[in-house]
């Protein structure tokens, strides 16, 4: 079971190239990747993005890149030709307004101007960096997950063990479930009895609203089906990409557990009722966290 929260980072560090990536993700319904690098990486994006998609299911990441380059390099020079001609034409045209004005303008002069020399940095990205890219990315990525496979061990255990408690929640209104009928006859006969003033209570009346009222109240298919779901849940468990799945048995263990509140005529049963909302509720947000 893997967490949807987690943060790692991987490194590369060798001739001259010092490059970081750092990945931290969070919650998210469905897998989203956002990437901040250098422009040398903006052509390498989309391969960052699938590279965390063969990892990751489910949640938000953010990639974070950094690179220091150190290596002796030939720098590579691009002349913006039609900047440098805007310069010079402006320069002209001004002389030509204020014809006093000395004349300092100089071929190093114009080359310093801004935009008319450019270093081409988009060349930097030569196969050594991005073979560092993939190195670091790829540890970072296996850091997350063992990080990530860390806290779901965490969560497994606090929602199974908020399992037993439910276990024991449901087997309480099991318990409780059959002694409802019987109170409610003795309470209705007692009720009769004040009415009728000592009169004898007719028990073939009084019978079949007790049936009736059991009818009603009758809780045990949804119990069953309350036992089956912390079956599924420990099932489920066992496997790593759970997210989902838990996600939608909750909903059930809440449809069923409202049903039963619904359908109690009994404090105690709707004290357990209650009870047992609060736990799966609970649950419920842990399965937020979880993949």
């Amino acid at each position: 079971m893997y967490s949807m929260t987690g943060y790692g980072r991987g490194e590369y560090k060798a001739g001259g190239v010092e490059l970081t990536v750092e990945i931290k993700t969070v919650n998210n319904r469905y897998l989203d990747a956002s990437v901040k690098c250098p422009r040398i990486f903006n052509a390498y994006e989309e391969e960052v993005r699938s590279a965390v998609r063969k990892k990751l299911t489910r949640g938000h990441a953010d990639v974070f890149i950094s690179l220091s380059d150190k290596r002796e390099r030939q720098k590579t020079l691009t002349l913006d030709e039609n900047a440098a001609k805007a310069y010079v034409a402006s320069a002209e045209k001004l002389l030509s307004l204020f014809p006093d004005l000395a004349n300092d303008l100089s071929v190093t002069g114009v080359m310093r101007l801004p935009d008319v020399i450019k270093q081409d940095d988009i060349a930097a990205a030569d196969e050594e960096i991005i073979a560092a890219l993939n190195c670091a990315l790829s540890q970072a990525l296996d850091n997350l997950n063992a990080m990530r496979l860390k806290e779901g061990a965490k969560l497994e255990e606090d929602m199974l063990s908020r399992m037993s408690a439910i276990e024991t929640l449901v087997n309480k209104i099991e318990t409780r479930a059959p002694l409802v009928a019987e109170n409610y006859r003795q309470k209705l006969k007692a009720k009769m009895e004040k009415l009728l003033g000592g009169a004898e209570v007719d028990e073939s009346r009084l019978l079949t609203e007790v049936a009736v009222f059991s009818d009603k109240s009758n809780i045990d298919e949804e119990l069953t089906r309350l036992h089956s779901h912390i079956s599924q849940f420990r099932e489920i468990c066992k496997e790593q990409l759970v997210g989902r799945k838990l996600d939608f048995l909750v909903q059930e263990f809440n449809r069923e557990t409202n049903t039963v509140c619904s359908k109690s005529n009994d404090l105690e049963v709707t004290r357990l009722g209650l009870a047992l909302k609060n736990e799966i509720e609970k649950i419920r947000e842990q399965v937020q966290n979880v993949e």
